[in-house]
């Protein structure tokens, strides 16, 4: 048997997934089999799979010693010194400033240089995280690896909860991008234009709606013109992936240095000229309307992430 008390970073998380995070290699159907034959308890009564956890709970899974040892095989952390881009932190939350290239994921060609790890091991250093804990702190949306900016940590499961809702509602968060595009435009505008994504492409496609696509919108404004070049301050209100690439090269402004959805030939006179060989895509900032507990505090608040010093030496020399 082996107990285990709730903290803080697991309150309120259904007692299935604790259960499933604790026992991280067990197959689902074993974890199941626990509760049909009630072989997990919360201060000593049984309960069921959709009970929800607060701090403080006494969860007692009965399984052999074999089992435990069988099923919570988990992987150390990959010990990394690097310095993160804070932007804001508190007890529930760790707002960073992402630069460009850096995966947020591992993926099948790289697990151990990911902006992840690097939190992982910051928050370790400040002894509010461990390799033993149920819940490991999460990003709560998505930032590609070659945009650069703002990006949301949750360091507990009641933040990245309401954080993953929030942002997939999309009524109380704004998001805003920089972006740097070919062409001039002058006029405010928006781009209402369905997408489609193909898995095994792994490109997103405009179709429309009859044909598979989802709904996608898109606002732009005009920051600054730079001749051949326009910088835009980007809203979406969907969150399609690769929305606005997509949608700008859809318009004909495509972003400056987007290898799948870009000018090419603009985009070699980037690399020639600045050695740039990365989209101009910046998530500038992030806005809280009216959030609740046990983050409403966040209301009304802004967040910047600075953009990158080559970023703003391109702008410079276009100017």
């Amino acid at each position: 048997m082996k107990e285990v008390t709730v903290t803080k970073q697991s309150h309120g998380q259904r007692i299935d997934k604790f259960v499933r995070k604790y026992l991280s290699d067990a197959p689902l159907n074993f974890i199941y089999k626990l509760f049909r034959v009630k072989d997990v308890k919360v201060n000593d009564k049984r309960v069921k799979s959709d009970y929800v956890l607060s701090e403080g709970d006494i969860v007692k899974i009965y399984v052999t010693d074999q089992q435990l040892e069988d099923f919570t095989k988990k992987d150390s952390l990959a010990k990394l010194n690097v310095k993160l881009d804070i932007v804001y932190e508190d007890n529930n939350v760790l707002i960073i400033n992402k630069p460009s290239g850096l995966l947020v994921h591992g993926d099948e060609n790289e697990k151990r240089i990911t902006l992840n790890n690097f939190v992982l091991n910051y928050l370790m250093s400040k002894g509010e995280y461990s390799d033993n804990d149920v819940f490991t702190p999460s990003p709560c949306h998505r930032l590609d690896r070659n945009t650069s900016g703002i990006i949301i940590y949750a360091k507990n499961f009641e933040s990245l909860d309401l954080l993953e809702r929030l942002f997939k509602d999309k009524t109380e968060v704004e998001k805003t991008y920089l972006a740097l595009v070919c062409g001039t435009l002058t006029k405010d505008g928006e781009i209402n234009v369905p997408l489609y994504k193909d898995e095994k492409k792994k490109m997103v496609y405009v179709r429309s709606l009859e044909h598979g696509g989802k709904s996608a919108l898109t606002y732009y404004h005009v920051e600054k013109n730079y001749r051949d070049y326009t910088l835009l301050s980007v809203k979406i209100v969907t969150g399609r992936t690769h929305q606005i690439r997509v949608h700008l090269s859809y318009i004909h402004h495509p972003l400056i240095g987007d290898q799948k959805y870009g000018d090419f030939a603009m985009n070699k006179v980037f690399d020639k000229r600045f050695n740039y060989q990365t989209q101009f895509l910046h998530a500038k900032t992030i806005k809280f309307l009216n959030i609740p507990a046990p983050l409403d505090y966040l209301s009304g608040k802004t967040f910047n992430a600075s953009l990158p010093e080559k970023e703003c030496a391109i702008l410079k020399a276009l100017e």
